[in-house]
């Protein structure tokens, strides 16, 4: 069900929620979490698709701020989706103009729920300052996503030095099962340590960069990122150790194929994640993503080029496995 309120007030919109509860209990409590996702009128549908399914598993309240055009008279327009068009949720939709076309805290403030955490996301336009933003002050975590923005390097530049603790991207969200694969392959070897790491993967995507960082934190040694064409995302990881190499690498958008001194080469399932997996797992946790914090302040060390092949040379001081063993924490 999905009700309009034209030219409307969120004290509007709060009376009608509670007049269709009292109804026919079309909208469940139970929410655990207010998401308010943060976007452009014309480009909230993808968002509002992967929350919905996202909130099957963790059920919410989703208010949708889609600013519209500054230039047009100040109005609101409200838009309630309940029921099948809602997920498990209820899905707020307010689309301000004139002097309501931002992302104020006191659009939304009548519309939070009470008591429970705010998890704040911007799909594309991320603010210069997350935490510093209107409604990034008062969210708990804050999710971005540096590969929606046009230039996704400065994007992440300016994570790095804006970067507080609840702040999340879901580029680094992106590289989970990557982490995941390269963590199990450690837990089988012994400490011959790694003296170069090379990672290859698209020009354009933040993921690339944020994976070596995290492989040159890990590991202490010299990286190489290798680029591939635009769009192609992560294709592969190669570890230098002395007694051979080991790589992971990623043909298509499915299987990798990890190859290791003296063994067989084994497929694995490495699927390229969907945006609903990343958001469902940003929503699992509201405490702050440490590794992440460690992993993008090391982004200064990088210096971020378009040629085809970058040589970036880190610190080799680090304690082996760092980072590699605290994925999971």
């Amino acid at each position: 069900m999905i009700i309009d309120l034209p030219n409307t007030t969120t004290s509007k919109v709060t009376k009608k929620i509670v007049t269709l509860r009292e109804q026919g209990g079309v909208v469940a409590l139970g929410r655990v979490m207010t998401l308010v996702v943060i976007t452009r009128d014309g480009h909230e549908e993808e968002a509002i698709a992967a929350a919905n399914l996202a909130s099957r598993e963790h059920p919410c309240r989703i208010i949708v701020l889609a600013a519209g055009s500054a230039a047009e008279p100040t109005r609101l327009d409200g838009q309630i989706r309940v029921g099948g068009d809602a997920g498990a949720s209820e899905v707020i939709v307010l689309r301000g103009y004139g002097e309501l076309a931002t992302d104020s805290e006191s659009v939304i403030s009548a519309l939070l729920l009470p008591d429970a955490p705010i998890v704040a996301w911007w799909p594309q336009g991320m603010p210069e300052s997350a935490s510093a933003s209107s409604i990034g002050r008062i969210a708990h975590r804050r999710i971005t996503d540096s590969a929606n923005e046009t230039s996704p390097e400065r994007a992440l530049e300016n994570i790095r030095r804006t970067y507080k603790a609840g702040d999340t991207d879901l580029a680094w969200t992106r590289l989970t099962n990557w982490r995941i694969q390269l963590a199990a392959v450690f837990d089988q070897l012994d400490d011959e340590p790694v003296t170069h790491i090379t990672v290859e993967g698209a020009t354009d995507s933040p993921s690339t960069m944020l994976l070596a960082a995290w492989l040159q934190r890990a590991l202490g040694a010299p990286v190489t990122i290798v680029g591939h064409p635009a769009g192609s995302g992560i294709r592969g990881v190669r570890l230098t150790r002395a007694s051979g190499d080991i790589r992971l690498f990623r043909p298509g958008h499915a299987e990798a194929v990890l190859t290791q001194p003296g063994q067989p080469a084994h497929r694995i399932s490495l699927l390229r994640r969907t945006l609903q997996d990343c958001l469902v797992e940003e929503l699992r946790r509201l405490d702050p993503d440490e590794v992440f914090g460690e992993t993008v302040g090391s982004l200064g060390a990088f210096r971020v080029h378009r040629d085809s092949r970058v040589t970036v040379t880190g610190s080799t001081d680090r304690e082996r496995h760092h980072g590699l063993v605290s994925l999971s924490n």
